[in-house]
């Protein structure tokens, strides 16, 4: 077994990784359509349709706007600070997965960003030597458990997901910060910011996807998901596939 220990990175970065390797898999799997993890296909399909069509009206040009009156180092301050939020998330789920270590790590680097970092402005908890992980989120803590992950399922404007993830929808909420801001209109403001914040990163990323949207995103999600749940490790044998091929 392959252990690859959970790497440092953007959440494009991250998308970028997850969708190359599912192009791979992609080109040399004609099966995928048939999915043993997507039996509800066809409504999914048409809920992907309708996140499509809101994507193009509404998400991408906010996140075109946001990206072109940001200037990069705000925007990379930003995407730090709700980075640094998410570490909130990460910690209760390393300690409910049993793991102590990662627990300090992420704890640490939220202490440290929040306070010598301005709130997360700064990374200066890398620096110290304390890495940003992939993080931890309820679908994998209730994976670490044994909860199967059920039926893939397309989500309107939230994409891909599953029932595992769906149940755990609520946890991620109220293990995010920004949910107990007591002022309405900021705490929406912020929500909206993170929002438009995610799609602009993945922007970059859009040049990747290739083939039938709906499929490459598909696979994308269910790799990037198994990648997490086992914390980067990869058997051996699943590498035999690619063995004498020329590519």
């Amino acid at each position: 077994m392959i252990n690859v220990r959970k790497h440092r990175g953007t959440g494009a970065k991250r998308f970028k990784t997850a969708i190359a390797v599912a192009g791979t898999l992609f080109a040399l799997s004609a099966s995928a359509q048939d999915s043993e993890y997507d039996p509800w296909e066809g409504f999914n399909r048409a809920v992907f349709s309708f996140n499509e069509v809101a994507d193009k009206i509404i998400a991408k040009p906010l996140a075109k706007g946001y990206r072109a009156i940001t200037p990069d180092p705000i925007e990379h301050s930003i995407s730090r600070v709700f980075s640094n939020l998410s570490e909130v998330r990460n910690v209760l789920n390393d300690l409910l997965q049993g793991k102590p270590g990662l627990a300090v790590n992420d704890g640490g680097r939220f202490l440290i960003n929040s306070t010598l970092g301005l709130l997360g402005v700064f990374d200066v908890a890398d620096k110290l030597g304390l890495s940003k992980s992939d993080g931890e989120d309820f679908s994998q803590t209730l994976a670490h458990w044994g909860v199967d992950r059920g039926p893939y399922l397309m989500l309107p404007f939230m994409g891909p997901s599953s029932l595992r993830g769906v149940v755990s929808l609520p946890l991620d909420t109220y293990s995010n910060p920004v949910t107990y801001i007591d002022d309405v209109p900021t705490r929406n403001s912020i929500t909206f910011l993170g929002l438009i914040e995610l799609r602009a990163s993945l922007l970059d990323s859009e040049g990747l996807i290739s083939g039938d949207r709906y499929i490459f995103l598909r696979e994308a999600y269910l790799q990037r998901r198994d990648y997490l749940i086992n914390d980067g490790e990869i058997e051996e044998d699943s590498f035999d596939d690619f063995e004498d091929e020329d590519y």
